[in-house]
């Protein structure tokens, strides 16, 4: 089955030009999602919230509400039993505290589920439920996470906490774009709760862009400065913040693109880690989705000066994607047989470009992966809270 996928994935892109650029069409994005989406709705309504306070870090320096996240590639040292961790790139250890991420990770699938549910449907119980999300993870003063990363990716032995830690936010992107839906149409039960998630992102905003872990984030050259783009621009566009938006465009064009994109689309900073296929598959969906957040079309499209480009990046991802035998690397040494799944950038890229074979290899794709690693990995997944 997986060989009979492949071929017909690959058949997408390796097929005579006559088929590889078919007129194109713009897809009927609800009835897909409709589709997708309907089936889960049982299990989406049933998730009741789960926020950090009931999760016990025991190794957390701080409170109950704060997030606490241990680092993945750091393990023991065997040299020093009891000592500091060691590192071992793209080597997950799987006795690291997760238990906070989980649940931010669950968070940040089943509220923009049930929101683009309560968008398909109109059905209030699809907004009652994200509500209850909402409340308990922003306004509940006894439930709700503090509006920080303080103590994110922390290192055994080495720090309580690392400015990389801010990526664990990117898990609630579309939790923003959720609310930003329901302020937009007015959804039932959004106005008595709005003053305390929009207060909640003003705030988690502000350490972003003010902190020392937020800016050194911000300065990072590879997905990690990618990934605090895509936050930042998906929360200052829930709170109306067109300054941010605007800088936010700016270090795209100016810093991101240029450096981290060759002129034929390589993402060198990627493909350099242990793991290049799965790195350069999540920091393109974090780059397109950045683009088509404050530009659109346009943005995706855009080229700097000696020919960067998204739209390239994409270019030159996208015959991988169809057919993975093709990859000119080493295979990941995790996880490898878990991608690729739905990439967004392909949905962004095929609505840029009007590029039917991007948009038949995203169908075709499983939008709903269940390896955790690859769910953490694939943060964009609701096409209606973006189109």
């Amino acid at each position: 089955m997986i060989a009979r996928r492949s071929l017909l994935l690959a058949a997408l892109l390796a097929a005579p030009a006559a088929w590889a650029r078919p007129q194109f069409h713009t897809p009927d994005i609800r009835a897909i999602e409709r589709r997708r989406l309907l089936p889960q709705a049982a299990a989406l309504l049933a998730a009741a919230p789960r926020t950090i306070a009931v999760i016990p870090a025991p190794r957390s320096p701080a409170g109950p509400q704060d997030y606490y996240s241990e680092g993945d590639y750091w393990w023991p040292d065997p040299a020093n039993p009891g000592g500091a961790y060691v590192r071992r790139d793209g080597r997950s250890n799987p006795d690291k505290f997760d238990g906070h991420r989980d649940a931010m990770i669950a968070f940040g699938r089943t509220v923009p589920a049930l929101a683009a549910l309560w968008e398909l449907t109109g059905e209030a119980r699809f907004a009652d439920a994200t509500m209850r999300h909402l409340r308990g993870w922003f306004v509940d003063p006894e439930t709700r996470m503090n509006p920080n990363l303080n103590h994110a990716q922390a290192i055994i032995g080495v720090n309580t906490g690392r400015a990389i830690g801010v990526i664990d936010t990117l898990q609630i992107v579309e939790v923003a774009r959720a609310a930003a839906l329901f302020a937009r149409k007015d959804a039932p039960g959004y106005a008595a709760i709005r003053a305390g998630v929009e207060g909640w992102f003003t705030e988690y905003l502000d350490w972003l862009t003010t902190s020392p872990f937020g800016t050194t984030e911000r300065d990072e050259k590879n997905n990690h400065g990618t990934c605090w783009l895509l936050q930042t621009v998906s929360f200052a566009a829930l709170l109306g913040r067109d300054d941010l938006i605007q800088e936010a465009r700016h270090r795209l064009q100016t810093i991101i693109v240029p450096n981290q994109i060759e002129r034929d689309g390589r993402q060198p900073l990627e493909l350099a880690r242990t793991k290049p296929y799965a790195y350069s598959l999540f920091n393109l969906d974090v780059l397109a989705a950045t683009a088509w957040l404050v530009g659109g079309r346009e943005l995706i499209d855009w080229q700097t000066s000696d020919d960067r480009s998204i739209s390239g990046a994409i270019a030159w991802m996208a015959p991988f994607i169809a057919d993975k035998s093709k990859w000119p690397l080493p295979p990941d040494i995790e996880y490898w047989d878990g991608f690729p799944v739905r990439q967004p950038s392909l949905l962004f890229g095929a609505m840029a470009q009007k590029r039917a074979d991007w948009l038949k290899l995203w169908q075709h794709l499983d939008p709903d992966p269940t390896t955790a690693e690859v769910v953490r990995n694939f943060p964009v997944r609701q096409p209606l809270l973006w189109l």
